[in-house]
């Protein structure tokens, strides 16, 4: 979920309401996946359990009238006490799959598996602090075959009764009770019937958490409005962010009276949801135009435009003028350039966006006299390590774990050569290099691009080379640069495995042939 309601010095109003796709209120209709999935052993920052385990059902794969019932059994009730105070912000479900009275089969946290855990986000509560002594609720169903957990709330400690010694007919005392322990629950908010309801994935809503991101595409914006606009003008503009309406008025009043500067005009065609565009618009007289597509989207940007107090023809959405939507990239007037353009470089999977080089030619020949294309240039690192979970998470490793039978040699054929979604933070593995940068990637200038490069790499620590993860410094400028394995960071990292392990020891070196084709990076080892 969104945990800001400020980035960049953009207020996200609470007329927005945002949720991850996997939000369903009960009762829906929608046939959707109620949950996403993780491996809770390998979560950046870890997880405290807030409650002790459940069952929550039982199935008997042996029993068709059990199985035929299960999509049409009415929900039930589940409640379960805080065993430790935090933030609720997940219900995970496993399963332990009996196959018969001894043998069992476990997705658990706690177990090593390959399997991951359900999870089932927690949204839309007036509160998410729970402490113990307090009692979470839900309610468990199974419709459309899947296992749903829907109106989820929780009982503050001070606020539980127990009924158990008293009659079932309850006096004026213990109703005034009841009515106050109810109006202490901390149910689920329902929907303003005047609020956007905003559904983003959940990469979306990572990356507008991501407020170092913001904040270094803030400035670097910044440098370039102020170097075409070096006048008072910008002096007017809500710059902080606590401007309001009268502000701008007064600033209109005073611009009156001068001529008005000629807007700079912005691109942002970077994927998904994101909220650049007003970020620059907060930063003097510009056009900033949104590649954003869904209705929701535009509507949600809308809102939050106008919270911002933005005169209507600051934000603008570009697919909207464009007469072919397949030629993004084109002039935003006939006789204007633009000042800024943002591309998408790096995916959230941690490999390089597909025809970016080819996007960033383009963009090169529809730049104003000192705009600039963000990012201006991309340096790829990369360290060597030894890690068994990638190995075994990557091929078939011989015959014993497939009990003797020889499949590793069809099965490895359809391996890939690069793993993505990785996080290295969690990742059980040995570094046995420093990091060492890789590859150049210049969208602003092409003649300092790698497209092959030969990288000597000093071993530090002794072990077996197994792969190779690699991930980015994205630089908007010279000053401001975000790194892509940063914890704070929304990327994901990327690895590239080797076919066959490499020993080394302290002192040596390895050579890494480094290639760069149509936005694939690959690399191989040489000694």
């Amino acid at each position: 979920r969104v945990g800001t309601q400020e980035v960049a010095g953009v207020c996200l109003p609470k007329s927005v309401q945002f949720f991850s796709p996997t939000h369903t209120s009960a009762g829906s209709e929608e046939t959707v996946e109620p949950y996403t999935t993780e491996k809770l052993s390998r979560i950046s920052g870890g997880y405290v359990p807030l409650t002790g385990p459940c069952q929550l059902m039982t199935v008997d794969f042996n029993d068709l009238q059990e199985l035929k019932s299960l999509a049409t059994r009415k929900p039930w009730k589940l409640s379960l006490p805080v065993t430790e105070g935090g933030i609720l912000d997940a219900i995970v479900v496993w399963f332990v799959l009996h196959l018969d009275d001894e043998h069992t089969l476990s997705t658990s946290p706690s177990e090593e598996t390959c399997w991951e855990q359900a999870v089932y986000p927690v949204q839309g509560l007036l509160d998410y602090s729970v402490k113990t002594g307090d009692t979470v609720m839900m309610e468990v169903c199974c419709q459309d075959c899947y296992l749903k957990i829907q109106k989820i709330s929780f009982l503050p400690s001070e606020c539980q009764m127990d009924f158990s010694d008293r009659d079932e007919t309850l006096s004026l005392g213990n109703e005034a009770e009841l009515c106050n322990a109810l109006a202490g629950l901390q149910t689920t908010s329902k929907q303003d019937g005047n609020s956007q309801v905003c559904v983003l994935e959940s990469t979306e809503i990572a990356l507008l958490n991501n407020v170092p991101y913001h904040e270094c595409f803030k400035a670097a914006m910044g440098n370039v409005v102020l170097s075409l606009h070096p006048s008072k003008d910008l002096q007017s503009m809500d710059v902080d962010g606590h401007g309001s309406a009268i502000n701008h008025q007064e600033s209109q009043n005073k611009s009156s009276l001068d001529e008005t500067p000629d807007p700079l005009y912005i691109l942002d065609v970077s994927e998904g949801f994101s909220i650049l565009p007003i970020i620059a618009g907060k930063l003097g007289p510009v056009r900033a135009y949104s590649s954003v597509e869904k209705e929701q989207h535009q509507a949600a940007l809308n809102i939050i435009s106008e919270a911002n107090h933005f005169p209507k023809e600051t934000l603008e959405f570009w697919l909207s003028h464009l007469e072919d939507e397949s030629v993004v990239l084109q002039r935003p007037k006939s006789d204007k350039l633009w000042s800024i353009i943002i591309l998408d470089v790096i995916e959230t999977s941690g490999l390089i966006q597909q025809e970016v080089m080819e996007k960033a030619a383009i963009s090169r020949c529809l730049l104003h006299s000192g705009g600039k294309i963000f990012p201006q240039y991309v340096l790829v690192y990369g360290m060597l390590v030894e890690s068994e979970s990638l190995l075994l998470e990557s091929a078939v490793q011989g015959t014993e774990p497939t009990l003797g039978f020889n499949i590793a040699p069809f099965i490895n054929q359809f391996k890939v050569p690069v793993r993505v979604y990785l996080d290295l933070s969690t990742l059980p593995c040995l570094p046995l290099s420093k990091p060492a940068e890789l590859l150049r990637l210049d969208l602003m200038n092409p003649l300092l691009n790698d497209s092959s490069r030969e990288v000597k790499v000093h071993i530090c620590e002794s072990g077996q080379v197994t792969a190779i993860p690699f991930w980015y410094h994205i630089h908007l400028d010279e000053d401001h640069s975000l790194n892509t394995s940063d914890v704070s960071s929304h990327w994901k990292q990327a690895a590239v495995v080797l076919d066959e392990p490499i020993q080394v020891k302290v002192g040596d070196e390895l050579v890494l042939d480094v290639q760069h084709h149509k936005s694939n990076i690959s690399i191989t080892v040489k000694r």
